[in-house]
């Protein structure tokens, strides 16, 4: 007579041919439904118009800081403040900022960095040459001054 032999549990294993499958769809997942997260304005925005206007090629080496009225006034006072990288500084602040964002950037890339300053249209002269000031001081002598087109009437 034939011996049938039994199959015990520990000599089943799980098949892993489709794991590699498995794990690309939970990357292309993850990498379609995951949000760039943004800065959020705490300071009041209103800009500008332009006439001429010119969009640049290499977005990583912009640095950006936002000038004008706090949205919680109670809280930051109703003075313009300056807004860099989610958190409100000073004109004092400036340089540091200005070091840290140059530390961001490779060598290569450090003498290239642009700021954007986009200013509220309500805000005065006085803050806007406070941070021209320092911002010479830090050696960033690339400024853009974000608008927006000019709209024509017809």
């Amino acid at each position: 007579m034939a011996k049938f032999k039994k199959k015990t549990k520990t000599e089943e294993s799980i098949p892993t041919s489709a794991l590699p499958d498995i794990i690309f769809m939970l990357l292309f997942f993850f990498m379609v439904t995951t949000v760039l997260r943004e800065q959020e304005l705490l300071v009041e925005q209103k800009l500008p118009q332009a006439s001429q206007l010119q969009k640049l090629e290499k977005k990583s080496l912009i640095s950006y800081l936002y000038v004008g009225k706090p949205k919680n006034p109670s809280m930051y006072g109703s003075e313009p403040r300056i807004q860099a990288n989610d958190a409100l500084i000073t004109t004092n602040d400036i340089l540091l900022w200005v070091n840290q964002e140059k530390d961001n950037l490779s060598e290569a890339e450090r003498d290239q960095i642009y700021i954007s300053l986009k200013a509220d249209r309500d805000v005065k002269m006085g803050p806007i040459a406070d941070i021209q000031l320092e911002l010479r001081e830090a050696d960033a002598r690339k400024i853009l001054y974000a608008s927006v087109g000019k709209t024509t009437a017809e």
